[in-house]
């Protein structure tokens, strides 16, 4: 379900799809094109894994939150009041059942790091060791952090949502998410201090 493929990549049967909006996929997918939802999951399915993953620290855990949030989205589409509102309801589910994971299962399991992906990305092994290093205590840093104060970071400094968009998402207020993400981000400043 985590699959990287493009747009270009796309089968030839979804490429009328592809080129139009959310809340026109979600009206087609609303009344049985699943061609349409197919789209919408193409689209946003990187997102969600890559927040859950961030989340819950574990690929498997992340793939199943993913797999069950575009199982339940498909489900409750006629719910959905607002077809432009798709993405932030994606959001708010995804980050609604990566919380409850994490506080079913304290304490929070090692993180599943892979330092292939840096080693690849950074190109030497000093720099691959250096950049795992760092984000081993990125890693720990944010495990240390509550978890709406890791879920509101994500979604602001990873994902680029806005502060109406995490409050919508969580369930709280604007004044509430900045309070998190500002403990959340001097919190992180502390922990990373040694790597500046």
């Amino acid at each position: 379900m985590t699959s990287s493929a493009g747009v270009g990549s796309q089968p030839a049967s979804l490429a009328p799809e592809v080129g139009l909006d959310d809340a026109t996929l979600v009206v087609r997918a609303r009344d049985g094109d699943m061609r349409a939802f197919e789209v919408l999951v193409r689209r946003y399915q990187g997102p969600m894994y890559r927040l859950a993953l961030h989340m819950l620290a574990s690929r498997g855990d992340a793939e199943d939150v993913v797999q069950e949030v575009f199982l339940t989205a498909w489900r409750r589409l006629g719910q959905l009041r607002d077809d432009a509102a798709f993405v932030g309801w994606l959001y708010r589910t995804t980050s609604n059942r990566c919380l409850n994971i994490i506080r079913a299962r304290r304490p929070v399991a090692e993180a599943d790091l892979d330092s292939r992906e840096s080693t690849e990305a950074t190109g030497s092994p000093e720099r691959a060791a250096q950049v795992s290093e760092q984000f081993i205590a990125l890693a720990a840093a944010l495990k240390r952090l509550t978890p709406e104060q890791r879920a509101c970071w994500l979604l602001r400094e990873v994902h680029g949502r806005s502060y109406e968009e995490i409050a919508g998402a969580m369930g709280t207020t604007r004044t509430a998410v900045r309070g998190r993400i500002a403990r959340a981000r001097v919190q992180l400043a502390e922990a990373m201090a040694p790597w500046k």
